[in-house]
């Protein structure tokens, strides 16, 4: 695959490693072919339970998308057909039924932190910086605009967007899409404790618990409780959910079979 690798750090965790460092990670159709197949690999491996998101950039996560493409000579009709990329990948993110942790260790620009927004977890280095800098050569970030509404203050996604200027990962954090900052020296080893862990719990009901997550974000409350309630219903009529409730009584850890 085109400037991805993917990497078996741990039992049960997968990492989805933008491996591209000579054009910092720039998303190109390529990567992005590349990265949307490495992400359903991992979608369909059942001993997979845990989802990072990284690069071998020592500095950048990624620059966004690939600006040569932009300005060439390809058919309108084209270009529009390649952009289908960008939703496919945000919406394969969020109903990947494995939850995915973004490790930006570096910055997160453009394209790239839409992708950071559709991941379930953000764990961002003190030297990591995120933005969405297309207006300062000439684009709008129409793409990640959906994303941001969701996930930061309207007026500060309004200025993220119409100044092009970055925020520092502390920034991220007090508003509110970065989950943990942590120092680089001790980034992969926090990064990795953090998907260790998530791997314990049960792969079924946080399948169930992540696919109710995305289903109910736009709906009425109502409607989002009526969904809910089946969620929970369907939950009840599973071993895994009699298995932890045993192991909490029996005072061991719980043993989740595969599926």
């Amino acid at each position: 695959m085109t400037g991805i690798r993917i990497d078996r750090p741990a039992p049960g965790v997968a990492s989805v490693v933008l491996d591209s460092p000579e054009t910092r990670n720039a998303l190109s159709d390529a990567l992005l072919d590349s990265l949307l197949a490495a992400l359903t690999d991992v979608r369909d491996d059942e001993t997979v339970r845990v989802v990072i998101l990284a690069s071998s950039h020592e500095r950048v996560f990624s620059a966004g998308g690939d600006l040569k493409a932009f300005g060439d000579d390809r058919p309108l009709v084209e270009k529009h057909a390649g952009l289908d990329r960008f939703p496919r990948l945000y919406l394969l993110l969020a109903e990947l039924g494995k939850p995915v942790i973004c490790a930006a260790k570096g910055d997160v620009l453009a394209g790239a932190f839409g992708i950071a927004l559709a991941c379930d977890l953000v764990i961002a280095s003190d030297a990591a910086r995120f933005g969405c800098p297309e207006i300062n050569v000439g684009v709008f970030p129409f793409m990640i605009s959906a994303l941001l509404a969701r996930n930061v203050p309207r007026m500060r996604a309004n200025e993220l967007m119409m100044f092009g200027d970055p925020v520092d990962a502390a920034e991220g954090h007090r508003l509110g899409f970065v989950n943990r900052v942590v120092p680089v020296d001790e980034f992969d080893e926090t990064v990795l404790a953090w998907a260790v862990r998530l791997a314990t719990k049960s792969p079924l009901l946080m399948q169930l618990g992540k696919d109710a997550l995305s289903s109910t974000r736009d709906l009425a409350l109502p409607d989002a409780l009526a969904l809910l309630k089946d969620r929970l219903a369907l939950a009840f009529s599973t071993e895994y959910m009699r298995e932890g409730v045993s192991a909490f009584r029996e005072k061991r850890s719980p043993e989740w079979k595969r599926r």
